[in-house]
């Protein structure tokens, strides 16, 4: 696995925009919501930019506003990564 999904924050902006292209501002306002805490700009973009140098994630501009996609190569990691995931927890029970 790449050094840049090592990071869970990395990891966890690859699985939102695997669901759907978004704004900087919008992912970062659902990461916040789901860590229930307020994520710095400086951690958040440079988590971004990473990604993005990287070629895992995509930008395109909408208007005034950059939207984040997830390419291919990001998509291929992040199954890698699931899949992983999936391999290491075959035996757990979820709760109800």
């Amino acid at each position: 696995m790449t050094r840049f999904l090592q990071s869970g924050r990395r990891r966890d902006i690859c699985v939102l925009l695997a669901a759907e292209p978004r704004q900087a501002q919008a992912l970062k306002s659902r990461l916040e919501s789901h860590y229930d805490t307020r994520i710095d700009p400086k951690s958040f973009y440079g988590a971004l930019d990473a990604l993005e140098d990287a070629g895992f994630v995509e930008t395109r501009t909408e208007g005034i506003h950059d939207v984040y996609a997830l390419s291919e190569g990001g998509r291929q990691r992040l199954h890698e990564q699931l899949q992983w995931m999936l391999d290491h927890v075959e035996d757990v029970e979820l709760p109800e």
